[in-house]
């Protein structure tokens, strides 16, 4: 006779990652569009989800869906490739700018990178982000000033720069040619809600 296998109970795992997360249901329920009542009845097993729920709740923690479906076996290792084609670019040509944002969707506002290309001249001039945010940069190639607040320093090559990033800063290339730049920002987590 043929065992008929029970779907995976995933409530025990939503509520293992919301709270390594350290957000409350009522932020889950507003960041997954499922309603926290659904939300208390599947993270006690009394419900088990469609897969659209289980999509939405998996958007809401930024998890992989296979995250939740595991089981308790153990955590779902990240692998993610994002290829050159897939990659979103942005073009800002009055400051001779090239943006190609490397970062997958559900990492935006917590941690997102880009190749910054400037051509001779370019320059990205941001307003302050989130209080306590912080911008790591790389020098691929090339040279550029970068500026954040009332301090600024050049670098080369090579370099690298950690700075806050929730005063007024620029970058700009100070090389003759073209200067190509790995930057990722990462924004302190809002506390309570947002």
């Amino acid at each position: 006779m043929e065992e008929v296998r029970q779907p995976p109970l995933i409530g025990g795992n939503i509520r293992r990652l919301r709270k390594e997360a350290g957000i409350t249901m009522d932020v889950l329920a507003e960041r997954s569009g499922v309603s926290k009542a659904m939300l208390s009845q599947i993270e006690s097993e009394k419900v088990n989800p469609t897969v659209a729920t289980v999509w939405k709740i998996a958007q809401g923690l930024a998890v992989d869906i296979n995250e939740l479906l595991a089981g308790s076996t153990g955590p779902v290792r990240k692998f993610h490739v994002t290829t050159r084609d897939d990659i979103t670019v942005l073009d800002s040509d009055e400051e001779g700018l090239h943006i190609s944002v490397l970062t997958p969707i559900q990492l935006v506002e917590d941690l997102e990178m880009y190749l910054l290309t400037f051509k001779a001249g370019g320059a990205l001039r941001s307003a302050p982000h989130f209080p306590r945010t912080e911008e790591f940069l790389t020098v691929i190639s090339g040279a550029v000033r970068v500026r954040a607040g009332e301090r600024d320093a050049v670098l080369t090559e090579g370099d690298f720069i950690r700075y806050q990033c929730d005063v007024d800063h620029d970058i700009e290339n100070t090389f003759q040619g073209e200067s190509r730049v790995h930057m990722v920002v990462r924004f302190q987590k809002r506390s309570m809600g947002h």
